[in-house]
C-alpha cells in the first residue's frame, strides 16, 4: 500500500514533535514508531529522509562510546529545535 507525500509529510511532522517533546534525549526509532502506531521500517524511512534535510540527527553510539550494531537513536536537529522553540 502506497501512503501519498502528503501523508508522509504529516507523519513526519508528527516525529519532529515527538522529538521536540523529548528533546535533548535521544529515543530510539523502535520507541518512535510504537508512539506513533506506525511501522518500525517505514518511520526509520522518514527519519532518515528527515536527517537528509538537517532536520534530525542520528546518534550512533551509546553513553560508553560503543558503535550500535543494529539500533538507531534520535535527536532533534539544533536548526529544527530552535524553529520549534520559536513557535512555543
Amino acid at each position: 500500500m502506497k501512503i501519498s507525500k502528503q501523508k508522509e509529510d504529516k507523519i513526519s511532522e508528527q516525529i519532529l514533535l515527538f522529538l521536540f517533546s523529548q528533546s535533548p534525549k535521544a529515543i530510539f526509532t523502535a520507541h518512535i514508531a510504537r508512539e506513533l502506531a506506525r511501522d518500525e521500517e517505514f518511520i526509520k524511512k522518514l527519519l532518515l529522509e528527515l536527517e537528509k534535510k538537517e532536520l534530525a540527527v542520528q546518534i550512533k553510539k551509546n553513553n560508553e562510546g560503543v558503535d550500535y550494531s543494529r539500533r538507531m537513536r534520535w535527536r532533534l536537529s539544533t536548526k529544527a529545535y530552535d524553529a520549534y522553540k520559536k513557535l512555543q
